[in-house]
């Protein structure tokens, strides 16, 4: 299989993944990504309206749109999440995005352990823009699970174990994720410009060692107090490196 496939109308490539989203985006020559981050969390029927209109008031095309991310109010169940993923895949398929049966949008979708949106949201979006900037790229989320198989709960790194050791096992893997998908995009830790860890135990006993001493704190670590989106997963992480981010009101 191709390592990554370019999406020429879009300005960007990605790393075919599963059908919810790609495993990660990297920005053509000629192009860069634009992070836009929301102020507040927004409803996903509105958020792709309000995705649209943004693309729209860039003279971008749909095609631009290339990654996300969602919050949403609990981890699903396996049915819960195949379920979610038809309605938001179904948007994406409506938009003329998927290619030859895959998905080019990387994603994170994880879930606030305190204040949760109602519904699942956008909290981020990323799209190209033409610019002769250096390279660019976003890594989708992952939890310490492998993709592509037939759930997630028979194949949790550590399932269950949320002790410092069971953590620590869960942290590597997901690590050694994030540096497999970078390396396919052309990066490394080295080319991030942020780094986000989602979990809601405590960290700290294996940030210096695991996280700090490989480089992936070069610029800190944002450290969100949310869940994985399926029941059972405890770490996830994604990460990016690009020079245009903004707020949008």
């Amino acid at each position: 299989m191709t390592d990554t496939i370019a999406v020429p109308e879009g300005g960007y490539r990605f790393i075919p993944g599963v059908y919810q989203y790609s495993a990660g985006v990297a920005a053509e020559p000629g192009f860069t990504l634009e992070r836009v981050r929301f102020a507040n969390p927004v409803p996903l029927t509105e958020g792709f309206r309000r995705i649209a209109a943004a693309l729209d008031a860039a003279r971008r095309p749909k095609t631009a749109f290339c990654a996300c991310e969602l919050r949403s109010p609990a981890p699903f169940t396996e049915r819960g999440f195949a379920a979610f993923n038809r309605i938001y895949g179904g948007v994406l398929q409506e938009w003329g995005l998927f290619r030859d049966g895959r998905n080019p949008v990387a994603r994170s979708n994880v879930c606030p352990e305190i204040a949760p949106p109602a519904e699942p949201s956008f909290h981020a979006f990323v799209y190209t823009v033409p610019d002769a900037a250096p390279p660019s790229f976003a890594v989708a989320g992952s939890g310490e699970a492998p993709e592509g198989r037939s759930n997630y709960r028979d194949h949790i790194i550590a399932r269950g174990d949320t002790t410092p050791e069971g953590l620590v096992t869960k942290a590597r893997w997901v690590l050694g994720e994030m540096e497999r998908r970078m390396g396919l995009l052309g990066a490394a830790w080295k080319d991030t410009t942020a780094v986000q860890v989602y979990c809601v135990r405590d960290i700290h006993p294996f940030l210096a060692d695991e996280l700090v001493a490989r480089g992936a704190a070069r610029h800190g670590v944002t450290w969100q107090f949310c869940r994985p989106p399926v029941v059972e997963l405890d770490y996830e992480m994604d990460c990016r490196g690009l020079f245009r981010e903004r707020v949008l009101a």
